[in-house]
């Protein structure tokens, strides 16, 4: 397989990052429309989440970019949930708080009409609104992120690793394909190693993997899912792969 320099890795930008968002945003509710009754109550790596739970943060999460008296809403209201804690939390509480009493067929009926609109909004985004800051974490660490990191970057990966523990808590067969998956792969290659900034090789097993070097140093072999799951905190990784990056 041929390696690819990790400093060539284009990042996800305003143009490309829609697409990749509204094919990732497809993908999940391709994978909801699959799953039997009894999958949705099935508990999933996050603490406290069923596949009921975690659907109705994604549908939240799209829903908020479709309308902004519903974005206004959930970032209020998830100040207030959060308390002293991290604003993250206190957002997808709300997102499933408000969503609880929703059917399975409402529920993807609403997704049906979010999925595909959120991403376009997303790329339209203002650039003075790309610009403001918001409250992000990586693991239990605060961040400050740029609004257009997060539309462009971090919504997509969040959507990607929920497909991911869907398929882990039901035990399908997770759709990954070079383009696609591959890309959102590449994308958290390169934010990793610009955050540990040390030399390596890294070999990513699967169809959405591929060889990624940065210097000589450190040579690291894994599975490509995996590899998302460590850094993302779902895994414990030692050495480079204790280097975490927000999902």
């Amino acid at each position: 397989m041929t390696a690819t320099s990790v400093e060539q890795i284009t990042p996800l930008r305003r143009l490309e990052a829609p697409l990749v968002a509204a094919a990732e945003n497809q993908r999940f509710l391709e994978l909801l429309r699959g799953l039997a009754a009894d999958d949705w109550t099935k508990h999933t790596d996050c603490s406290g989440w069923d596949v009921r739970a975690m659907a109705a943060h994604v549908l939240g999460s799209m829903e908020a970019w479709v309308s902004v008296r519903e974005l206004v809403h959930v970032m209020r209201a998830a100040r207030k949930a959060a308390g002293t804690g991290l604003f993250v939390d206190g957002l997808t509480a709300v997102q499933i708080r408000d969503r609880a009493n929703l059917t399975t067929k409402q529920l993807l009926e609403r997704m049906e009409c979010a999925a595909i609109r959120s991403a376009r909004r997303r790329g339209r985004l203002p650039t003075p609104f790309r610009r403001a800051t918001i409250e992000g974490n990586v693991g239990p660490m605060p961040e400050t992120w740029r609004l257009g990191y997060l539309a462009d970057v971090i919504l997509t990966r969040d959507t990607w690793m929920h497909r991911v523990d869907i398929c882990r808590a039901t035990g399908r067969e997770m759709v990954l394909t070079a383009e696609h998956d591959g890309r959102i792969v590449a994308d958290i290659v390169a934010e990793w190693v610009r955050r540990h900034g040390k030399p390596c090789t890294l070999a990513l097993e699967g169809p959405a993997g591929g060889v990624y070097t940065s210097g000589t140093g450190e040579q690291i072999t894994i599975d490509a899912v995996e590899f998302c799951r460590v850094l993302s905190g779902r895994g414990t990784g030692t050495g480079l792969l204790a280097q975490q990056v927000p999902f």
